[in-house]
């Protein structure tokens, strides 16, 4: 693993999330910049994947259940040379590529399209048993909000992946604490998370999902679980890299403007 790399390339991501939202003046900052780091270390690190050919059969398949997140996805797509960089100012805007959630039928290196929560987790529960059946050897890898667990689609997804013993899917849960109306334990407690999961039939790791090093001791030990469904439960801090966005509910959906993207930019430059 060349940390370094991962780390100055997180840092990309960030800034082109923060220039994206900017341009756009609509989107999701915190919840994109909490999961930079876990997209970043997927795309570069772990999936198998051909950028000349999204498409391929043999790749690995990633699935961002969490669909408002987008600008963090595209910008990692885009660092990775899915797409020209110069997209990303399209974001939201009308007759643009990059539309406020993924579409998979319109943009290069994204599997499914994705936006109402709970959903995404259920097709990536699904096209891992479709490779399965078709005795393919690649993996299914999923990132969900934390929030999004209160989606009950989320539970019967979770039961099914256990069931087939999906040994071939992996979900992270972008475990930020936060939601759009506040603590995710004061709109609907989600806890304990790994006892849930547990409980479903699930091999459950937790990690810190800001420290690559942690990421990819998570990631191995879900390559040596066999016969079920594996969900690494990543601590991170919503608005991560931007001090007065981290913690922040309230950069759950807004869009900074000229001076925060400013402060926002060198923040991250640190």
């Amino acid at each position: 693993m060349n940390k370094e790399n991962l780390i100055s390339t997180s840092k990309n991501v960030r800034r082109n999330i923060i220039e994206m939202l900017y341009e756009s003046k609509s989107g999701h900052p915190g919840g994109s910049l909490s999961c930079a780091d876990i997209i970043t270390y997927l795309y570069y690190e772990k999936m198998n994947i051909d950028v000349n050919n999204p498409k391929w059969e043999g790749r690995d398949r990633f699935v961002l259940s969490k669909g408002h997140a987008a600008p963090a996805l595209y910008s990692v797509l885009a660092e990775k040379g899915f797409f020209s960089k110069d997209e990303l100012k399209s974001l939201r805007k009308i007759g643009g590529l990059l539309q406020g959630h993924p579409d998979s039928k319109k943009i290069p290196g994204v599997d499914v399209s994705t936006g109402s929560l709970g959903q995404g987790i259920s097709n990536a529960a699904g096209m891992a048993i479709g490779l399965k059946l078709q005795r393919k050897t690649s993996k299914v890898y999923a990132v969900l909000g934390d929030g999004e667990l209160q989606e009950g689609l989320v539970w019967e997804a979770s039961m099914a992946a256990a069931h087939y013993k999906l040994d071939n899917l992996v979900a992270v849960i972008d475990f930020n604490g936060l939601q759009i109306d506040g603590n995710n334990e004061d709109v609907m407690g989600i806890k304990p998370l790994d006892k849930k999961f547990e409980s479903f039939g699930w091999n459950v790791i937790c990690c810190n999902g800001h420290d690559f090093d942690e990421i990819d001791n998570a990631f191995k030990k879900a390559d040596e679980c066999k016969g079920k469904p594996t969900v690494i439960i990543a601590k991170t801090i919503k608005g991560k890299g931007v001090s007065f966005m981290e913690n922040q509910a309230g950069w759950h959906g807004q869009a900074p403007n000229e001076e925060q993207k400013e402060k926002a930019l060198v923040d991250i430059c640190k």
